[in-house]
This record gives structure tokens, sequence and C-alpha cells, in this order.
């Protein structure tokens, strides 16, 4: 990095899942790093939410956050600092509605349908063609599903959790093929998000930012979540990612009006 640069970096901010906050060792090592580059400058440290919350339209400093992507976890932000979380329990036990939530469900309702408990339909197809594929053929007999399910099982009991939120993918794409069962997981996707923001106890008409891949701008469920919020009297402001609340933040630190930015 050219000296001209490193004089002029005043302030940095870095948002991570499960924050820091000043003194922290993520912290330290932000500024340890920088030092590294020839960079002195005010550090900051904050939530992922805590930078999402930012993020909003006049960059609150108070309201609610949910970030629904690969996981999903919702937050209360008073002060610029979570007070309260609800989910964000991973993919095991919890992330209700999230990437990882529809490949599961997907992964099971493939599984279902090959044993005859559901339809077979574009998303058992797409799911199938994905972990198993050439192998997707309703046609088979009772020993073939059989192999087919244990075939299945295996692909997803071998591989890291992360592939089930690959496959989230498939339920919007199976969904526009108008399959009945992938837009019915949208929806409960979208109804188990609003309960995560309910349990946060909001207060009608306060900020709702939410961020991540399924419900950021042009999010496959974003328009689902919006009638839901509606209902709890709020309404989403959709932001990209966080980096327009790091800029809001790491000009506070600096003595700068967030309303200049």
């Amino acid at each position: 990095m050219p000296a001209g640069l490193r004089t002029a970096v005043a302030a940095v901010v870095g948002g991570f899942a499960g924050g820091g906050g000043s003194g922290s060792p993520v912290e330290r090592s932000l500024a340890e790093a920088l030092r590294g580059l020839g960079i002195e400058a005010a550090t900051g440290v904050y939530g992922d939410a805590e930078v999402a919350c930012a993020s909003g339209p006049g960059a609150p400093a108070d309201g609610l956050v949910l970030i629904a992507g690969t996981g999903a976890t919702a937050a209360r932000v008073a002060g610029r600092r979570t007070v309260r979380v609800a989910d964000g329990d991973g993919w095991l036990l919890g992330d209700a509605g999230s990437g990882f939530w529809l490949g599961r469900q997907a992964l099971r309702c493939a599984l279902r349908a090959v044993d005859g408990r559901e339809e077979w339909g574009p998303l058992v197809t797409l799911v199938l063609d994905r972990v198993v594929p050439g192998r997707a053929d309703p046609s088979l007999g009772w020993d073939g599903r059989h192999r087919l399910k244990q075939e299945v099982a295996g692909w997803a009991y071998t591989r890291r959790p992360l592939v089930l939120a690959e496959l989230s993918p498939l339920v919007v794409a199976a969904a526009l093929r108008g399959d009945a069962r992938a837009s019915g997981l949208l929806d409960e996707a979208a109804r188990r998000l609003t309960d995560t923001v309910r349990a946060l106890e909001p207060v009608p008409g306060e900020p709702l930012i939410v961020t991540g891949g399924l419900v950021g701008p042009d999010g496959p469920l974003l328009e689902r979540l919006r009638g839901g919020v509606a209902s709890l009297g709020l309404s989403c402001a959709a932001v990209a990612d966080g980096t327009a609340g790091a800029v809001a933040l790491a000009r506070l630190l600096i003595g700068v009006s967030t309303e200049s930015s």
C-alpha cells in the first residue's frame, strides 16, 4: 500500500459473527494487522448484526436485524450493541428458515418421494440429479429405490454440512417450475424467519434491517418475509451487506456524523 494511502486511513471497522468489542482479542488482532501495514488508525470491532443494523437507512443505532443466508439469526441492537439474539443455533440445532434448513428439507422430500411417501415432482428430480446424477428414475422398482435411498443418505452423511445449504437454490428453481412442495417450503421458511423476529418482541414501526442471500435485495424469501413481518407492524429494509454500516461506524469513531455519509 502506498505511504500516502496509509496515512489517509483514519478508522477501520470490522464486523464479525460473534462480535468482539473494545479491547477484545479480535480488535487487538485487527490493530496489530494494520500496524504491520504501517497504518495507525482508530479501530472498532462489532458483531455482524450490529454492522448490518448500521447499514439500514439513516444508520440506526437501535433496531432489529435478521440475517438469513446459509444460516439464520435475528438480533435486537440497542446503542449499536447486540442485546438479544434469537436462533443462530447452527445447521444441526437451529437456523430455521435458512439455506441449511431449506436444503435439508429438500433432501428429506427427495427421500420420502423415493420410498413413496410423497409425490415425485420437479424438486425431487432436481435434488436427485445433483446428489446422484443420472439416477433419478421414478419408474424404479423397490430394490432400485432402496439402493437409491442408501446412495442419497450416504451422500449426505459423508459430506460437510455446507452441502445442505448448497441445495437450497434448487428449492427456488423448483418453485419457479410450479412445484407446489417447493413453494410450500419457501412459505414455511419465511414463516420460520418471521417467528424468529417475533421472539425479539418487536415494537411496531421500529427498524428491521434484513440481509443475507435469502432476504437481502432480490432475495427469494424477501417478499414472503415482508408479508410475514407486516403482521408484527414491521417493514423490511433490505441491504446487500454490512459495508455501509461499517463505513458509518468508522465515521463515528472519528467524530464524523453518519448523516454526512
